[in-house]
This record gives structure tokens, sequence and C-alpha cells, in this order.
């Protein structure tokens, strides 16, 4: 039987969409979608699948990911984010609001050295959401802001999800790396005025002015994890150093510093910290590996091909299609981790994207960004899950804060469609060569 590309759609998508809605994880979802495929097409074999899957593990530049998640667990156990908001307390908590923008400014701190959001809302949030609902902030708005502000972790570079697509879409991770420099600062930029609006709204308090001894102390004990980031990006901007490498200097400089220069990181400590980095890496590798195989078969019969010739036809223009194409990535990210749907959605969409003359860099930040989001939106918001546990709240009364704090990071994703020369310009000047 040969099927045809109507109904393989219909299993594939039909099939994911019901192992989801049974509340299978979504990278077992994906490869048992397939299943069916395989057995009613005989141009098919399970071998193929495991071959992709296989051809996707393959991949010198994902080996940058289980690097980069050590360098987040030894970061965060090596208690370095401490360092991180003491800095973060002098630099902005004498403003309204303080320790709403202490929250904002770590988390951008934080994001220049884990690259993983996740990482940045359970350790921030720790210490954090108690530390403001002390300070007599709403236990929702702590939640909130916690939450929203973590997923610059994946904007800021370095970012896990920018190697990630970079690996997949051949698109210069140094180039990503840059492009996500600016949009992250505006985010931020845009959650401390929100904080600020609360603040003067709600009467919150201010930390205090740092004297000049706080500002030297805390900038001393931040200057060592800062240069994490200035390792990482830089080496890459010059062209010393791979992605991957860069990952693994910032995990073996993250030991360093956790084992010897703060003394936080016990030798019984890195067990632990071993195993969770390989758990968590493993089963982002095996959502790659099935996502990938979901992928190849949705573009083995065509899939991609006709969705091109339909978005095409419909001549939305420049614009129009961005929008559609974040549209796409908000709706997906509510329901699907970033990683299999960077492999699914991304590669389905690139061909839309070059017809409509935006830039691969452009394309990719514009879906990085809005899986960003989907970070802290239902069902799946697994930022937003984490923080609401630890503020011991539940997720839809955190909602209405989050839905206010979202609008103007929205607007921030709308400015990038509408001016991309702000995504474009840090790596045209950086890295041209790479860039082209």
């Amino acid at each position: 039987m040969i099927v045809s590309t109507g109904l393989a759609c219909a299993i594939l998508v039909g099939g994911f969409l019901l192992l989801v809605i049974l509340r299978v994880p979504v990278a077992f979802a994906l490869g048992i979608a397939t299943i069916p495929i395989v057995i009613l097409d005989l141009r098919l074999t399970p071998f193929i699948i495991l071959d992709r899957m296989f051809q996707s593990y393959n991949s010198f530049i994902l080996l940058a990911v289980p690097f980069f998640l050590l360098a987040a667990n030894l970061m965060n156990s090596g208690k370095i984010t401490d360092k991180m908001i003491t800095l973060a307390r002098v630099l902005t908590g004498w403003m309204p609001g303080g320790l709403g923008h202490v929250n904002v400014a770590v988390s951008m701190l934080f994001a220049g050295i884990s690259g993983s959001s996740t990482a940045d809302a359970a350790g921030c949030g720790k210490i954090l959401i108690p530390a403001m609902v002390k300070e007599g902030y709403d236990a929702r708005f702590a939640v909130a802001i916690t939450a929203c502000s973590s997923v610059m972790g994946v904007i800021i570079p370095p970012s896990i999800l920018m190697v990630v697509w970079g690996g997949v879409m051949q698109t210069s991770v140094g180039a990503l790396f840059l492009a996500g420099a600016v949009p992250g600062l505006m985010i931020g930029l845009a959650l401390m005025a929100t904080v600020y609006s609360y603040a003067k709204i709600y009467d919150y308090p201010t930390v205090g002015r740092p004297s000049s001894a706080d500002l030297r102390d805390a900038v001393f004990g931040a200057v060592p994890a800062l240069m994490t980031p200035v390792l990482v990006i830089g080496g890459i901007v010059l062209g010393i150093v791979t992605p991957t490498e860069s990952a693994i200097i910032a995990a073996g400089y993250s030991l360093i510093l956790g084992v010897f220069f703060y003394r936080t990181v016990s030798l019984k400590d890195l067990g632990g910290i071993f195993y969770d980095t390989g758990r968590f890496a493993s089963i982002s590798l095996f959502a790659i590996g099935t996502a990938s195989a979901f992928g190849w078969m949705l573009a083995f019969f065509n899939v991609p091909r006709l969705i091109v010739t339909f978005m095409t036809s419909m001549e939305f223009g420049y614009f129009g299609t961005a929008l559609v194409i974040a549209g796409l990535f908000l709706f997906f990210g509510l329901f699907i981790d970033a990683i299999p749907t960077i492999i699914i959605l991304g590669t389905v969409l690139l061909p839309v994207a070059t017809a409509a003359e935006i830039h691969p860099t452009v394309f990719a930040i514009i879906g990085i960004v809005s899986l960003a989001f989907g970070l802290v939106t239902p069902p799946y918001g697994l930022c937003l899950l984490i923080s609401a546990a630890i503020g011991g709240l539940n997720v839809v009364n955190v909602l209405r804060d989050v839905v206010i704090i979202l609008i103007p990071m929205l607007l921030i994703l709308l400015l990038i469609i509408l001016m991309p020369e702000l995504v474009l310009w840090l790596p045209k000047a950086l890295m041209p060569n790479s860039f082209q």
C-alpha cells in the first residue's frame, strides 16, 4: 500500500495529538505516531526511522546541549546564582519595586551563563520568590515576574535553543547568539518597565541605595561568573572555538569556579550534578531523535511543499508571513516543548520564510522568542509550573498577572517583525563573514 499525502498527514498529526491528549510524553508521542505509517506504507521500514534518529544524534554541534546544561547545574549548585542576585540587587534594587527589578536583572545575568530558562526559573525562583513575598509583594506577582523573566534564558546568548536551531537548520550559531542579544535586552527593559508600573500602583518597596563598598564587593564577587558569556560568545565570534567547544569551556570554567574559586561545590556534590545533567540531557536528545523522525516523515510525504504552495498562494507578503510564523510558534508552544517544535515546525516553515524573503536569522529569532513565551503559557508552560510550585500557588491564580506581563513582551516580538534590523545589525557588524 502507498499512503497518500493527506492520509499520512492525518495519521501523523492526528495520532500525535491524540497521544498528547492522553498525556503521553511528547518525545514518546512523536515516535509512536510514526508507527502506523511504517506499517501501512510498503516503502518504509522501522530501520529507516531508527536511521533518521541516529542521524539526528550524530551531530557534533548537539554535544553543546549537555555541556550547557552541565554549566547551568554547576552554577546553581555552586551558589553562583547568589552572586548574580547580589549584583542585581546593587544595580537595580534602589528603584521602586526593587526586588522585582532584581528578579528581572538576575534573569538577564543568569541567561548569559546558563542558556536554560528552566534552570533560571528554578535557581533564581527558589531565592527570589520567598524574598519578594516576605518584603510584601503579592505572591502572584512574584511568581509571574519570575516565570516571565526566566524566558530570557533561551533568548539572551548563549542559548540551548539556538544551538539546536543552528544544528537543525544549518544556521550559524554564533550569528544566532549575537542576534538574540538586542531582543533579549529589549524584553528585559520591557519587564522592568512593567515592574515599575506595578510598584507605583501597589506601592512596592525599594531595597535601598547601595554604598560604594556594596557595589565594589558585588562586582568583584560576580565578575568571575560573568566572564562565562565573554568566553563562550567571544570565542565563537572570534572564530577561536566552535559552539560545542565553547559549551565545554563554559562547563569546565563553571566547575573551576564552583570547586576551586568560590569553593561552594564539593567533590561529593559532583555525582548528583552529573546525574541530573545526564538525565535532563537524555530527555532533550531523545526528543530531538523522535522529532527528527517525525519531521522526516512529514517531508517524505511532501507536507512542507504543500504548506509552502498554500502560503505562497495566499500572498501574505513579508509582514503577513512573519505574523503567521510567529502565531504558529506561539500556538505550538502552548502544548509542545520548544526543541521538538523547532525540529518539526521550524523545518516545515523554513521554505515559507525563504519564499517571503525573511532572513534565516530573523526567522530563527522570531521562532525562538515565540517558543520562549510558550514556557509561561499553559498547559505546557514549564517555567510557570516551576515558579508556581515554588510559590505554592495554583497556576490558574497567576494567569492574570502573567497575561499583563506578557503584553509588552509580545509587543517586542511585533517590533522584531516590523524592524528586522534590530536582530541583524549586531551579527552583521561582528560576524560579517559567517553571517553571509
